[in-house]
């Protein structure tokens, strides 16, 4: 039997809610495979606990995610609580920094059942890939209150993994819905910008090692574009880490929302999961948020787990939640309000834990 230690981070806003589901996946994923076990432990992070102690993310919460076998966070920051220098608490890009989570994985997948956004062959299915530990997000400098900058750093080192780890997920990955071919597209602006053809001529050099994967480039500007006009032509997307943020809430829009995207932060070492979306304090309290990005999340950790141990029954859990998520959004009584219906949280939860309990029957 293979037992995992969690560390379960609700944070803040709708982060308790969602995390509520996802733990409930987590359970029904033990009633139908008896050989896994998760050994979950609440710890305090965000904007909340900002506030009542003086920090986002206390010692003993950064010591459990470093001894924890994986990370299931939740979602962190309120609008209205800040640091002095006029930014939002965000622990989570914090946590990237410390544990190395220089990999950002934002699966880009439409569900059958889910309302069309796009015109056209709805089999959307992609990764982008967002380099977490340099870029724009590297470092700033303000000066009083007449000069503010950021840096986009872009080093040879922190590329050439990122990029690997992008021909290596397209190697494991079924080709594009469009073409049936393999490829890694590399997002930049590389034609203005000398931090980024620094980063295309890495992703060059890298592609060399993978001939079997076919490379494919696109500016941010008309990437945009492209990933609504084209989004069947692509296998896995790579690029910077803010241009790699703002793609992935787009990618997320064109499947249905940001309650539909999960993510994965990893490392060499650790990794940490959560949903794509934020706090959404507007509807916090009510029941209505989408828990469906959580417990994909949830299943993204499975997958990461069950890839290092190795652990057979890890992966086939995933696609048990997969299957699960895939059959209760083809039911519209279970769409929440971001997606038109009128669900509540607890309910959707409900229905992805008993369609994964069916698991052990089938």
């Amino acid at each position: 039997m293979a037992t995992y230690r969690i560390a379960i981070l609700p944070g803040d806003g709708i982060g308790s809610e969602v995390m509520a589901e996802g733990l409930k996946a987590l359970r029904a994923v033990e009633a139908a495979f008896p050989g896994l076990r998760f050994e979950c432990k609440e710890y305090p992070v965000g904007a909340r606990c900002y506030q009542e102690t003086g920090t986002d993310l206390p010692s003993a919460t950064l010591e459990a995610c470093k001894a924890a076998d994986a990370v299931l966070f939740g979602a962190a920051g309120l609008p209205d609580i800040r640091w002095p220098d006029g930014t939002e608490i965000r622990p989570q890009i914090t946590l990237r920094f410390l544990l190395d989570l220089y990999a950002g994985i934002r699966p880009i997948k439409k569900y059958a059942g889910v309302p069309p956004v796009l015109a056209g062959d709805p089999r959307i299915d992609y990764v982008i890939l967002r380099e977490n530990t340099e870029g724009l997000f590297a470092g700033g400098l303000r000066v009083g209150g007449h000069v503010a900058m950021d840096s986009m750093v872009i080093t040879r080192p922190g590329t050439e993994r990122i990029v690997r780890y992008a021909f290596r997920l397209a190697q494991g990955r079924h080709g594009a819905p469009a073409d049936g071919k393999q490829r890694v597209t590399c997002v930049d602006k590389a034609n203005v910008l000398k931090s980024m053809a620094f980063f295309r001529q890495i992703f060059d050099e890298v592609a060399r090692e993978f001939p079997g994967i076919e490379t494919d480039y696109a500016y941010v500007d008309a990437m945009t574009l492209y990933m609504v006009q084209r989004p069947l032509r692509f296998t896995v997307v790579v690029a910077e880490n803010m241009f790699g943020d703002i793609i992935s809430d787009l990618g997320a829009g064109t499947i249905g929302g940001m309650g539909l995207a999960p993510s994965a932060d990893v490392g060499d070492t650790h990794g940490v999961f959560q949903p794509s979306h934020g706090t959404a304090p507007d509807i916090a309290g009510k029941g209505i948020a989408n828990p469906i990005a959580q417990i994909l999340s949830a299943g993204m950790m499975l997958d990461w787990l069950g890839q290092r141990k190795p652990d057979v029954q890890a992966r086939t859990a995933v696609k048990a939640i997969e299957a699960a998520v895939e059959m209760t959004l083809r039911d519209r009584r279970f769409h929440t309000a971001d997606l038109g219906g009128a669900a509540a949280t607890g309910a959707v939860g409900d229905a992805v834990a008993n369609q994964i309990e069916k698991a052990k029957t089938s």
